[in-house]
């Protein structure tokens, strides 16, 4: 992935083990400045970290808010931010493909979801948005939104997957761990 243009300061990426990663995050109610610094700063460290999206609680800030830049089933790419965001639709078939997590490097799950999803917010003025999507877009709505719930796309695993991934999480060398 090509890194994007950002002012943002990218900050360390919390690891699967952080209690913050498990805890809800909190509504977003003061849309000012800080809010617009935390999103820069969170489209830098996703960028940084090569990923696709990236929610608050991955650096460590309890707020509801996503970053994302990814593209549709199409291949169009799409780039930008929900604050306070709901999953409000997800529809099709499940689609069962592998996928990642900036806080469980280098491990990847085939991983049952929908094929379309769209998620309802606001954006960092307050102005009401609506993202929508099938593919890699559809997939990366659902696992921000996961996260603002203190949930990981490991929890969505089954049977002997959810056993081998958790094996290989729990002995992973991680240089932060």
């Amino acid at each position: 992935m090509t890194a994007g243009r950002t002012r943002g300061v990218a900050r360390p990426i919390r690891r699967f083990g952080d209690p913050v990663l498990r805890t809800p995050t909190d509504e977003v109610v003061d849309f000012d400045e800080s809010l617009a610094r935390l999103v820069e700063d969170m489209m830098a460290s996703m960028y940084a970290a090569e990923g696709v999206g990236l929610a608050a609680n991955q650096i460590g800030v309890g707020l509801s808010v996503f970053v994302y830049d990814c593209a549709d089933a199409s291949g169009e790419r799409h780039v930008g931010h929900v604050v306070n965001p709901v999953l409000v639709s997800t529809d099709g078939d499940l689609d069962e493909s592998d996928e990642g997590c900036l806080s469980v490097p280098g491990l990847y799950y085939d991983t049952a979801r929908p094929s379309y999803a769209a998620v309802e917010g606001v954006d960092i003025t307050g102005a009401p948005i609506r993202v929508a999507g099938d593919g890699q877009l559809a997939r990366c709505l659902q696992h921000e939104t996961d996260h603002l719930k203190g949930l990981l796309f490991l929890d969505r695993l089954h049977g002997r997957t959810k056993r081998r991934a958790m094996r290989e999480v729990m002995s992973a060398d991680w240089p932060d761990r």
